[in-house]
């Protein structure tokens, strides 16, 4: 099914992800209007857009999802929305106010805005961090949409984005305004790398400051899957296509789908590794320090953290860095992406 003359809304549309997924639509389907969604678009992304655009009709929306009006005007005559803008917080250095005004009032607002403007089709970008770990850091190997893992969410991104999540799984049949009903559906990507990866970036400075050696953050065997950036585009193109098709639009409605792709399940200090070997990057053998006591200075580090919030936000820098991303790695992720 062909989103031919469609009118769709991306929201975060110069984010890593939007980005590659404007450019995908552009490619792939004759729209009749795309409508960048974010709180600044940058003129040279417009620019490299030309080539591609054919006669679809690009607009541009600056502001802010937790702006009602603002989203309202721009879902105005749209048929699908895409809803990729989010706060990703890794370092828990955000208010908590701003990132749940975002992840998930932000989330809220495009869905009460969806009904009000009668457009029949919603795709979340959710996130793999929605998971877990759970209390007892039990990987999960092989899992589906169908794995049942008791989870146990402490940061405020994934707080934030599996409640954004399940907002948009239950608006799914909603009624519009026009007497249509709305059809939702959540994907939850891998670790997501590629062209412009922030991470990826934020790797290779750390490595340059150590004389191109990159830090060891996971242990190998501690391995996931990442997902390449173009695949995650491509899954919500289908999703879309599949939301339009009446025959598929009630099976996958209401639904959430884990994303990943062909990608060789590896850790991420060693992903890190693979894609930055061929710049002349090396990477350390090991750990900074042996892993139980890596363990109990993320857990002091934990509780110091939490005693202080109140009073002050602590960004996390490398060696903090190191310590909660080795503890999220204790979540091995092997998933078989089904949309």
């Amino acid at each position: 099914m062909s989103l031919r003359g469609d009118v769709c809304v991306v929201t975060g549309a110069c984010g890593f992800l939007g980005k590659s997924l404007v450019k995908l639509l552009l490619e792939e389907e004759k729209m009749a209007e795309i409508r960048l969604l974010d709180k600044h678009v940058q003129p040279e992304f417009l620019k490299s857009l030309e080539d591609c655009r054919s006669d679809t009709k690009l607009n541009v929306f600056e502001g802010d999802i937790r702006d009602c009006d603002f989203v309202r005007e721009a879902c105005r005559g749209a048929s699908v929305v895409f809803h990729t803008a989010a706060i990703i917080d890794v370092t828990e250095s955000v208010k908590w106010s701003e990132i749940y005004g975002v992840n998930v009032k932000g989330t809220q607002l495009l869905l009460e805005a969806c009904i009000q403007e009668n457009v029949a089709s919603f795709i979340y970008t959710s996130s793999i961090e929605v998971m877990g770990p759970n209390s007892r850091g039990e990987p999960i190997f092989y899992g589906s949409e169908d794995t049942v893992y008791d989870c146990t969410l402490k940061f405020s991104y994934s707080k934030t984005k599996k409640e954004a999540e399940q907002r948009t799984l239950q608006a799914n049949s909603e009624v519009l305004q026009n007497g249509g009903q709305l059809a939702t559906c959540a994907l939850r990507p891998m670790y997501i790398y590629g062209e412009d990866s922030h991470f990826l970036l934020g790797h290779m400075r750390d490595g340059i400051r150590n004389k191109n050696v990159l830090y060891r953050t996971s242990r190998a065997e501690a391995r996931v899957n990442p997902v390449y950036v173009g695949n995650v585009a491509v899954a919500h193109l289908q999703a879309a296509r599949c939301l339009k098709d009446p025959q598929k639009r009630n099976v996958i409605g209401g639904k959430l789908y884990f994303i990943s792709d062909d990608t060789p399940p590896i850790s991420y200090s060693d992903l890190n590794h693979v894609l930055m070997s061929p710049l002349g990057f090396s990477i350390q053998e090991k750990l900074p320090l042996p892993f139980c006591l890596l363990y109990v200075a993320c857990f002091f580090l934990d509780i110091l953290c939490t005693m202080l919030r109140p009073f002050i936000r602590i960004a996390l820098f490398p060696l903090e860095r190191v310590l909660l991303t080795h503890r999220a790695n204790i979540l091995v992720c092997l998933f078989e992406g089904t949309l």
